[in-house]
């Protein structure tokens, strides 16, 4: 299965790729966020392995996530007109998948942000679910980005919800 998904964020390309690639941000905008550790290599480097806990409800999940692209590799000036790209791929309990982001100058002041997902499952079972619910999957993946666009832009810290 794959699909795109994609955000307008109301700040400069260079602002959200930098909140979007400091690992201390990502628990006020990923949601169920439990551990995120480098097993070997830097954080966010290409090659980087990281166990990764999610939980949502009563539902856990733990995969290893590999960075496979990460263009430029050096984020603090990003030249003009330049695609950002984070590319990784996670797999775990019955299950693979590829993540590939870009981030775009839609003008000065604005960045679009587009994740394109694929995902494939060992089981039939989440095969079917897969192939009968694929809206599920693109809200699953939306959810993040919108969280982040809040974080970016308001300063809103999903921790903090629902308290």
């Amino acid at each position: 299965m794959k699909y795109t998904v994609s955000i307008h964020i109301d700040l400069p390309l260079e602002t959200v790729v930098q909140s979007l690639a400091d690992p201390s941000n990502r628990p006020k905008w990923l949601r169920g966020l439990v551990l995120h550790e480098p097993l070997n290599g830097v954080d966010g480097q290409v090659g980087t392995e990281s166990r990764v806990v999610m939980k949502a409800g009563k539902q856990e999940f733990e995969g290893i996530e590999t960075i496979t692209r990460r263009e430029p590799a050096d984020l603090s000036e990003i030249p003009k007109g330049t695609v950002v790209h984070f590319d990784r791929e996670i797999a775990g309990n019955g299950m693979w998948s590829a993540v590939r982001d870009r981030l775009i100058e839609a003008d000065p002041d604005t960045t679009l942000w587009e994740s394109e997902s694929e995902y494939r499952f060992d089981s039939v079972l989440m095969r079917l679910v897969a192939r009968l619910m694929p809206g599920t999957f693109r809200k699953q993946s939306q959810q993040p980005m919108d969280d982040f666009k809040a974080f970016v832009e308001q300063g809103r810290d999903v921790r903090k919800e629902g308290r």
